[in-house]
């Protein structure tokens, strides 16, 4: 046999060996998939409510290395959950306060006192902002990283990237809704939102190249 001939087998060999590539219809569905249950995984490990951004930066975390084509599943977003709740839960517990700040300015408008509705909107503006950031945060995290740092860089890009800030302000929306029309459908959408992140961070970290 030629040397040719034996190179044509061991292609002919290798190819039969390869596992079969799905098509791009079912890869993007089994992204959607995954996405919906990562969005039950993040909704579980939140129940503690301090431990939300913990949450979503295992979730997010988990997406990428499903778009990275690398391995990983339950076990992994749990050791995430833990490496990240660790300082995670102070942020969360911030988040918690200045939900109720807010909640005291929409207070104050239904009130009537003076300067109330200005207040409300402005602690309404600052509330979303800080939970937009709180996203694209979580979407870099990495285990050892700093919340503190993540979230500085989190608040810079948030201002400096408008229309993937606004993607995500949509997406929250998307969530707000389904949990008003039907409940439980709001639990895998979070999936949906992590995904978004993640996709806004790396269209971010690309033009900023």
């Amino acid at each position: 046999m030629t040397r040719l001939a034996e190179a044509r087998l061991a292609r002919a060999r290798a190819k039969a060996r390869k596992p079969p590539r799905e098509s791009a219809l079912a890869e993007r569905f089994g992204l959607f998939a995954e996405c919906l249950l990562t969005g039950v995984w993040i909704a579980v490990a939140a129940l503690p409510l301090v431990t939300y951004p913990a949450a979503f930066a295992a979730g997010a975390r988990h997406l990428r290395r499903r778009t990275a084509h690398e391995g990983g599943g339950g076990r992994e977003f749990v050791a995430d959950f833990r490496a990240a709740v660790r300082g995670g839960w102070v942020t969360g517990l911030a988040g918690w306060a200045a939900a109720a700040a807010v909640w005291v300015d929409v207070q104050a408008v239904r009130a009537g006192i003076p300067g109330g509705p200005l207040v409300g909107a402005v602690g309404l503006f600052a509330l979303i902002g800080l939970v937009v950031a709180g996203l694209r945060a979580a979407a870099v995290w990495e285990p050892g990283a700093s919340w503190r740092v993540l979230l500085a860089g989190a608040g810079r890009r948030t201002v400096l990237d408008p229309a993937g800030s606004f993607l995500l302000i949509g997406g929250l929306a998307v969530v707000v809704c389904s949990g008003l029309f039907i409940a439980p459908l709001a639990v895998p959408v979070l999936g949906a939102v992590a995904a978004a992140a993640v996709a806004v961070e790396e269209r971010y970290r690309r033009r900023a190249r």
